[in-house]
């Protein structure tokens, strides 16, 4: 049985993509379609702030994007000795927060420790902040156009000071039209599409229906998290699936029960 899913592949340490791997332990053949290209933004100002961490009390990341835009600073300002040497150290006295396995791997690969991990969205990692902190330096939270206000509506109203400044936005794939074309006409429509994120719907959506036809009333519709949960309701779309956490086991199972469930009927 085929589903799609529409985010960039990602290869893990054995390889492979790691949602690919857990679907298909349940016999279920996964293609990936990126829809979302990034442009990093503010990285000079960033980076300053990465080499004064006396002046915040931890760091917020909730997405790949954000832990990427730090490597960048890195190597663009010539401050990988510096943050091997002194920087790394400072910032792993103060906490990190994170939100998904993928956020956390990628902390962890440029040397920092992770808090909150499990988690699995910003409302709840909001939560695990506030019964963890108390008012003192801000929380640096580098982010994207887009991000959600929950988090940092929660930590105001917990009087918890937090700084974001913003360093990637979101713009469509180049390639999102002919790649799904592509795959419509050799696969057929799947029995199950992902979204990842309310902007991947946004720019994938249209040619979805227009390549589905009447059969998108077959396809079971499952979101990563809730708030695409939600985008996708607003779209008018029936979800069958919403991952308990933004992790690959989490979603495949979720498919899996949507797909036998619906298979059932």
């Amino acid at each position: 049985m085929k589903v799609l899913l529409l985010k960039d592949p990602k290869e893990d340490d054995c390889g492979q993509d790691p949602y690919i791997r857990e679907l298909g332990l349940y016999g279920l053949e996964a293609t990936l379609i990126p829809v979302l290209s990034f442009e990093f933004l503010s990285l000079p100002s960033f980076s300053e702030k990465l080499s004064h961490p006396e002046g915040y009390g931890g760091l917020i990341f909730t997405s790949p994007r954000a832990v990427e835009a730090v490597e960048l600073c890195l190597e663009k300002d010539n401050k990988t000795e510096a943050w091997k040497k002194s920087l790394k150290e400072k910032w792993n006295a103060k906490p990190a927060y994170v939100v998904g396995s993928a956020t956390a791997s990628l902390v962890r690969k440029i040397g920092l420790e992770t808090e909150g991990e499990k988690c699995g969205n910003a409302e709840k990692l909001a939560e695990y902040i506030c019964s963890r902190e108390s008012p003192s330096l801000p929380l640096l939270f580098p982010c994207g156009t887009l991000k959600g206000e929950i988090l940092p509506k929660m930590l105001k109203d917990q009087g918890i000071p937090m700084e974001s400044i913003t360093v990637y936005q979101k713009i469509p794939h180049p390639g999102i039209q002919g790649n799904l074309k592509s795959y419509f006409s050799k696969q057929g429509v799947p029995a199950s599409i992902t979204f990842f994120s309310p902007s991947g719907l946004t720019y994938s959506l249209q040619h979805i229906q227009e390549l589905a036809g009447d059969s998108i009333r077959q396809i079971q519709f499952a979101a990563i998290g809730p708030t695409t949960a939600r985008a996708l309701a607003a779209q008018g779309l029936p979800v069958s699936c919403t991952a308990e956490l933004p992790t690959p086991g989490a979603l495949a199972t979720g498919i899996r029960k949507a797909l036998h469930a619906h298979s059932c009927c």
